[in-house]
């Protein structure tokens, strides 16, 4: 598994201390506001699992992202969901409260893009998230990403209400 560099941020392969942080931030409802409910030790510590499982099969996934030598949150590239009607890769990331602000998201998200456009080669990369998150769109657009309207949908992977609107960007390589 690669590890990446930027000039402030380590994103590497996941550690036994990032279980607690993680779980943390995962039981914090501000930070899953746009993702569903908050998860229990043992569903953050299952997916910690799966991210890792995921990486050593495909080459890529969700690294764990540390800044001054602290655990802030991860950020990747993961399949996209094949009950949303696109296809492709997808970049993600999600910080701790404490990591918001700073410009950590577009630091890491550009070190994740070059991975996936100069070792992945991948022709286009995705960013999926809620038509109410917009501070994910923010940094999508300073990442250089485009959204059109008629890339808005329903995700069927999110409960009913506000949280299934989701809109789609792109960039290409």
């Amino acid at each position: 598994m690669a590890e990446l560099r930027t000039e402030r941020l380590l994103l590497r392969r996941w550690r036994e201390s990032d279980l607690e942080p993680w779980a943390a931030m995962n039981a914090d409802p501000e930070v899953r506001e746009h993702l569903g409910p908050v998860m229990t030790r043992e569903q953050s510590d299952a997916s910690v699992a799966l991210f890792q499982e995921e990486f050593d099969a495909r080459g890529y996934g969700w690294w764990a992202v540390e800044a001054n030598g602290e655990f802030i949150g991860f950020a990747g590239l993961d399949d996209v969901d094949p009950e949303v009607p696109f296809t492709g890769v997808e970049i993600g990331w999600r910080l701790a409260r404490s990591a918001w602000g700073h410009g950590y998201a577009t630091e890491a998200a550009r070190a994740v893009l070059d991975y996936g456009f100069d070792t992945l080669h991948l022709p286009e990369i995705l960013a999926i998230t809620t038509a109410t998150n917009h501070r994910s769109q923010a940094v999508m657009r300073r990442l250089g990403m485009t959204h059109n309207p008629t890339d808005t949908f329903e995700d069927p992977t999110a409960p009913q209400g506000p949280l299934r609107p989701h809109v789609l960007y792109r960039i290409t390589r």
